[in-house]
């Protein structure tokens, strides 16, 4: 395989075969790449685009969240990837603004231009929320909890970023840096985000039929997806879409833990009845309503959730805690949908909603998503916080 840099983000390939990929590496909120990739279609004239999209994502940039239930991501438990989604793609739209290009618009571009052209388009990037499950389940709790702080912060931050500095991002020193201190930070979520995907990206481009593909992807990816490249044109054999596609099982801890704390709950009501008689048991066992009830309901105050969510949450939460396999955080999403329905105002705003902090408060979608975090939260936190106090009352 031949490689041809022009320059850090475009690379001319060419493969044994005689095939040539010529690849687009962007910034996805940045006008020079969308012109970068206009142009490299238009000059080359491929015989298929290969763009960093999966379905799922180029559906619903082209479609309505009307069309999505939000009572439905709670009840199948796909609350923390809606609410990562959100995240990411208020961050993507806030930087969008600034520099005038609507994220993801040369991704979107390139299909449009492969389409009057009659030129077949690819979807190459693997499903978004194949990718989130894959990290959170490969992720520590103590990475779980940076990835999710990560995400919040970044969801309300207030960062400026000019078109020259987004324009340096794509350099590759600069993302080298970049991606080494997000290795040593979050390591499983590097691993799943971007090596995982260099090489179902990488896959999908080589195995897409035509001698002549531009591909168009993330800067980021640009490096892994050329190694990736010179091991297939070799005949080196990767993991295959499938392995990748495999979400594993939760961790033996995860699940340990899952069962452990309610174990121990209900362990020492049981030895405060043994040794202090059914009163004492009762009491301790009050203790633990008590608390986690009320963490529940600090929680879900701050949420701003509708009074009757708050009521069934601060109440159910202790009893829900105590069964691995129910969330407070589902009955919260769910009421709140229930009692406030979203409105078509709310899916048409949700956009711009997302980038403001009261936004996420006014509208009524993205409200569900902070009922269900703060009522999860709070309840966590009614857990750890009980434990002491249990075990001084015996």
């Amino acid at each position: 395989m031949q490689i041809e840099t022009v320059s850090d983000t475009y690379h001319r390939i060419t493969f044994s075969d005689g095939s040539q990929l010529f690849l687009v590496g962007t910034a996805h909120v940045s006008s020079n790449s969308v012109d970068q990739v206009k142009a490299v279609i238009e000059e080359e004239n491929p015989d298929t685009v290969c763009i960093e999209l999966d379905a799922g994502r180029m559906q619903s940039k082209q479609s309505s969240w009307q069309d999505q239930d939000i009572r439905k991501v709670f009840k199948e438990k796909k609350g923390f990837l809606l609410l990562a989604n959100t995240a990411l793609a208020s961050f993507q739209k806030r930087l969008g603004a600034q520099t005038g290009t609507a994220p993801g618009e040369e991704l979107l571009g390139a299909a449009r231009l492969a389409k009057e052209k009659g030129i077949p388009l690819s979807l190459c990037d693997r499903d978004i929320q194949t990718t989130f499950r894959r990290a959170w389940a490969k992720s520590s709790l103590w990475n779980k909890c940076k990835l999710l702080a990560t995400l919040i912060s970044t969801a309300f931050s207030d960062e400026k970023i000019s078109e020259e500095e987004l324009e340096d991002l794509k350099k590759q020193e600069t993302l080298e840096n970049m991606l080494n201190e997000m290795a040593k930070e979050l390591p499983s979520i590097k691993e799943v985000l971007i090596d995982e995907r260099d090489i179902y990206l990488a896959t999908k481009m080589f195995t897409t039929p035509g001698k002549k593909k531009v591909g168009v992807i993330g800067a980021g990816h640009t490096k892994g997806i050329l190694s990736a490249l010179e091991k297939l044109d070799r005949g080196e054999t990767l993991k295959s879409l499938d392995e990748l596609n495999h979400i594993p099982e939760s961790g033996n801890w995860g699940k340990i833990l899952g069962f452990l704390i309610p174990a121990l709950i209900i362990g020492l009501v049981i030895y405060g009845i043994a040794a202090n008689g059914w009163t004492q048991g009762l009491t301790t066992f009050l203790y633990w309503i008590a608390v986690n009830a009320g963490c529940t309901l600090i929680a879900t105050t701050i949420s701003l959730a509708h009074p009757l969510n708050i009521l069934a949450c601060s109440v159910t939460a202790p009893f829900f805690a105590l069964n691995p396999v129910l969330g407070v955080g589902m009955l919260g999403g769910i009421l709140e949908a229930t009692f406030r329905k979203p409105k078509v105002k709310d899916f048409q705003d949700l956009n711009d909603d997302a980038v403001t902090f009261k936004g996420w408060y006014r509208n009524r979608i993205l409200h569900c998503l902070l009922v269900f975090f703060f009522s999860s939260i709070g309840s966590v936190i009614g857990t750890f916080v009980a434990f002491p106090m249990l075990i001084a009352r015996i």
